[in-house]
């Protein structure tokens, strides 16, 4: 599962990534980059503590650092066709002012540059499905085949949602329609990820910044999520030891790295959770989608655990960590 993080010019969507995955990220380069960046847990940790196995692996989620590609007038602000093969959108908005970095757009307005982008990707899906359109149509009336009918009925509804203007996700379909839409990654379909950076002052009280500027607004929408980061305070703690960085971040009133919430929500939109195993050698997370039962997520270890699975016995893990 992937995520692709896109953002128009000078809003530290590559600074975000090289913070995310620990990748140097060279902005020269056109292509899309790669990167992994480890999903916060405590609860290994806590178990390592426990069980003291000689390592301990955690969950991750891979980035791509998706190129813009657009310079002048009716220039697409982004890749696109890098964008079919990511699972989750992260649109990283600009927050923060600069006079030697002006904003592209000449003033700061993280909501405009939101419903720009995805305008975008709105547009980009129309062209699809009325292409998907055309062929069905003509395959029709060579031979009224029910599945093509049936799409058909589908793809009108994608049509009309995207003429409105609004992205694929916020219309509600049913399993077997999803099924169906899966294999043209229509890129408004995709959760999304706002990640506003922001500036200093901005970060102290991120939650009254981004009421105000109307992001947590879009994000009340189906399937996107919100995250607040301050790129050049990440990249300060980012040299600090463990205490330091503490330190600073309780004087800024931040209750955790604005990176681990950016990891963990990107996480959670892809539908994935994490299951724990601890042996003498290791310690793991292990990862797996949301509603997985116990059997199958057996088998992500091993087949063999899976095909000899009898039962599972639970316990809480606050109750484990206090038995000790």
């Amino acid at each position: 599962m992937k995520a692709g993080i896109i953002g128009l010019p000078l809003v530290g969507k590559s600074t975000l990534f090289k913070l995310l995955t620990g990748t140097a990220s060279a902005a020269s380069r056109p292509e899309a980059r790669l990167g992994m960046a480890r999903v916060p847990d405590p609860r290994v940790d806590a178990l390592a503590a426990i069980f003291a196995p000689r390592k301990r692996t955690w969950a991750t989620v891979e980035y791509v650092d998706v190129p813009g590609v657009g310079k002048g007038e009716g220039a697409s602000l982004v890749d696109l066709p890098a964008l079919r093969g990511v699972d989750l959108l992260v649109h990283v908005v600009r927050g923060f002012s600069s006079e030697t970095v002006p904003h592209s757009e000449g003033s700061i307005d993280p909501a405009r540059d939101a419903k720009m982008l995805e305008l975008e990707l709105v547009l980009a899906d129309l062209g699809t499905v009325e292409r998907r359109l055309e062929r069905l149509d003509a395959n029709i009336k060579k031979a009224q085949r029910g599945e093509d009918i049936a799409e058909r009925e589908l793809f009108r509804r994608l049509k009309e949602t995207l003429e409105a203007e609004r992205p694929l996700r916020e219309l509600e379909l049913t399993e077997d329609e999803h099924k169906r839409v899966r294999g043209y990654s229509l890129l408004s379909e995709k959760p999304l990820l706002l990640v506003a950076n922001l500036g200093e002052d901005a970060v102290r009280d991120a939650a009254s910044y981004l009421e105000r500027c109307g992001l947590n607004e879009l994000a009340r929408r189906t399937r996107v999520g919100l995250c607040a980061v301050s790129a050049p305070i990440e990249a300060e703690m980012a040299d600090l030891g463990s205490e330091d960085a503490r330190a600073f971040r309780e004087e800024l009133g931040l209750a955790e790295p604005g990176l681990d919430r950016v990891i963990r929500t990107s996480y959670a939109l892809l539908g994935l959770i994490s299951f724990l195993t601890t042996v003498e050698d290791e310690c793991r997370a292990w990862t797996v989608r949301q509603g997985t039962r116990a059997l199958a997520a057996a088998g992500v270890i091993h087949s063999d655990i899976e095909r000899g699975f009898i039962r599972a016995e639970v316990v809480a893990f606050a109750d484990l960590v206090a038995a000790g």
